[in-house]
């Protein structure tokens, strides 16, 4: 009876599925790796950035830093793809309504399609693409040039003085730069749809209807998903720039550094939906 496991196993059918099985089970033990290091990392950064002592003028100083280049890096495209978006959704959004005589459903179906889907997801590819990638290059450079070595070995932590900061601004840097895609949304698809006499109400009469058609909820869940959103692009361009390998391409780390923050936006933002 002992030896009917072992027989089990090195039957030809056993041997045939053993090496696609571990391929997958590589496979999928590196990508949980990864999601559960990211987990505790951003835990980690949430906990430390609520003690005072934490932040000393240094990582201030970086934090500034890594919130004037998230913000500035990822202002116009924001604005742009924002008045896009207010041209191609809002606009066509109440030409459209008002056709089918629908107006009074206009606010719910821009609070659920802008508001908790649109909005997160654009401005953390945005956020993504334009700063993420600029910081997941810095911080590889800085492990290609054995720095992180010479910062460890004069005391300093890199935590606190590279991940942390840097993943606070984001968050900070993705929730200002969501009411602002919001805002710009807004306005840009209610002054051309003013112009073509599609509507004939004020501007605030306009976005009293919008925070009208939202859900206690919302005024929740949108500034968690976009603060996380912010978090966890820092947190996977940290944790994806520190573990780079030993002489590895910048332009392969860029892209493996995207995919896995898409995932993370991907991720986040139909969780948090969930909750709405």
């Amino acid at each position: 009876m002992t030896g009917a496991p072992s027989t089990l196993m090195d039957s030809p059918s056993a041997r045939y599925w053993r090496a696609p099985l571990a391929w997958v089970g590589r496979g999928v033990l590196a990508r949980l790796r990864f999601v559960l290091t990211l987990m505790a990392l951003s835990a980690g950064i949430v906990a430390e950035a609520l003690l005072p002592r934490s932040w000393r003028r240094s990582v201030r100083s970086e934090f500034r830093r890594v919130l004037r280049m998230a913000l500035g890096g990822s202002l116009t495209a924001t604005i742009f793809v924002a008045a896009l978006i207010g041209v191609g959704m809002v606009y066509q959004a109440v030409y459209w309504l008002r056709v089918a005589g629908q107006e009074g459903s206009l606010g719910n179906l821009l609070v659920a399609i802008l508001l908790r889907e649109l909005a997160p997801i654009l401005v953390g590819i945005i956020l993504l693409g334009r700063s993420g990638a600029a910081m997941l290059a810095e911080l590889g450079h800085l492990h290609a040039d054995k720095q992180l070595h010479a910062l460890q070995a004069q005391g300093v932590d890199p935590f606190q003085i590279l991940v942390m900061p840097r993943a606070i601004a984001f968050a900070l840097a993705s929730y200002t730069l969501g009411i602002i895609f919001i805002l710009v949304t807004m306005v840009v698809g209610f002054a051309l749809a003013s112009a073509l006499d599609v509507v004939q109400t004020s501007l605030w009469s306009f976005l009293d209807m919008l925070l009208r058609a939202a859900a206690p909820a919302d005024f929740v869940v949108f500034p968690v998903k976009m603060l996380a959103i912010g978090l966890l692009i820092g947190a996977t361009a940290c944790l994806t720039g520190l573990q780079a390998h030993e002489g590895e391409d910048i332009g392969r780390l860029i892209s493996r550094g995207f995919i896995r923050g898409m995932l993370a936006i991907m991720l986040t933002s139909g969780l948090l939906s969930l909750a709405i």
